[in-house]
């Protein structure tokens, strides 16, 4: 489906109509999903980051579960719960328990580029660990250049107050979603993206409120400054609801690498962002690995024809085989 309608007026004489939707649905996957990075960023400088993120996902999931039983989604089975539990231990619990710390430390902008990394390191699972893609020279150079980005992104940061080990964190978070969505392609999902997504993310939640707890984050329970909760309303509004609901939309009517165009979208809206709205220093250096980084993404998904990964607002086999992070 084109972004463009095109209406008759008169004999022989066509016009083309913008459709709003789509104009909406992009924006929400571009700039909604783009400016969770610096809700996260600050949320957690506010607010525990475990009980955040536990918050965030575990208010969000049960929305979007309860919606979907709602409107006649069945119940998962109780080996669709098991691969369940799987993804929201790896992709929820793991990953953003990771970046909800690390954006204690790590500006927005330079944490979303680090984000970015993932389809790059999903395609590495998938080709060297893996062995469910052949080796193709033109992906390889591609994320040879992804990672030579990340590096010099981390020989930056190396000397910035904030330190190589939050941005390892980062990368480990996202390692471990890449690991859930290759792992999670051959288990058994419920057949509805929302209420799978829903229900990872409900337990992935739950457990994060309970490690929350478990490290002490709740004793005292936290204060939640007025601008925190309006970052963590953010969060489970704009992030796990409106924009997941656009990108569900948007695949159902355009081509999946049309949709994937996020991956490296958001990075941009969220260093623009982190610059203009945060006061956040950007390098040279930072600029040139951000460039590398995105620009091998775009190699990618535009070789590969979809992300090849699966983030929060989003669940496996959403794109084919692949699917972006929710952030």
């Amino acid at each position: 489906m084109d972004s463009t309608t095109v209406t008759s007026t008169a004999p022989g004489v066509a016009r083309s109509r913008i459709d709003i939707r789509l104009i909406l649905a992009f924006f929400a996957i571009y700039v909604l999903w783009g400016g969770t990075f610096l809700a996260i960023r600050v949320a957690v400088l506010l607010m525990p980051p475990l009980f955040t993120a536990g918050v965030r996902f575990f208010i969000a999931g049960i929305l979007l579960y309860g919606i979907m039983r709602l409107r006649g989604q069945p119940r998962p089975s109780s080996a669709e719960w098991r691969s369940l539990a799987v993804m929201g231990l790896l992709m929820f619990v793991v990953t953003y328990g990771a970046l909800f710390w690390a954006e204690q430390y790590v500006p927005s902008g330079i944490t979303s580029v680090l984000e970015a990394s993932l389809p790059l390191i999903t395609l590495a699972l998938e080709v060297f660990v893996f062995r469910r893609q052949a080796l193709k020279w033109s992906m390889f150079l591609a994320v040879l250049m992804g990672f030579g980005g990340v590096a010099l992104l981390l020989f930056e940061n190396t000397r910035q107050t904030y330190g190589l080990l939050p941005c390892m964190v980062i990368l480990g978070g996202a390692t471990s979603w890449s690991l859930g969505a290759v792992l999670t392609r051959s288990m058994p999902l419920p057949k509805s993206r929302p209420l799978t997504a829903g229900a990872a993310m409900l337990l992935g939640g739950g457990t994060l409120l309970a490690l929350s707890g478990l490290t002490g984050e709740l004793h005292p329970f936290p204060h939640i400054p007025w601008r925190a909760a309006w970052a963590l309303l953010y969060l489970i509004v704009c992030g796990s609801l409106l924009a997941f609901t656009a990108f569900v939309w948007l695949i159902g009517r355009m081509p999946a690498t049309r949709v994937a165009s996020h991956a490296y979208v958001n990075p941009l809206v969220a260093v623009a962002l982190g610059y203009f709205a945060a006061g956040e220093v950007i390098t040279p250096r930072t600029l040139v690995a951000s460039a590398l980084v995105v620009a091998s993404v775009f190699l990618i998904l535009k070789k590969d024809g979809a992300p090849p990964s699966v983030q929060e607002d989003q669940s496996p086999k959403m794109v084919k085989e692949n699917d972006p992070l929710v952030m």
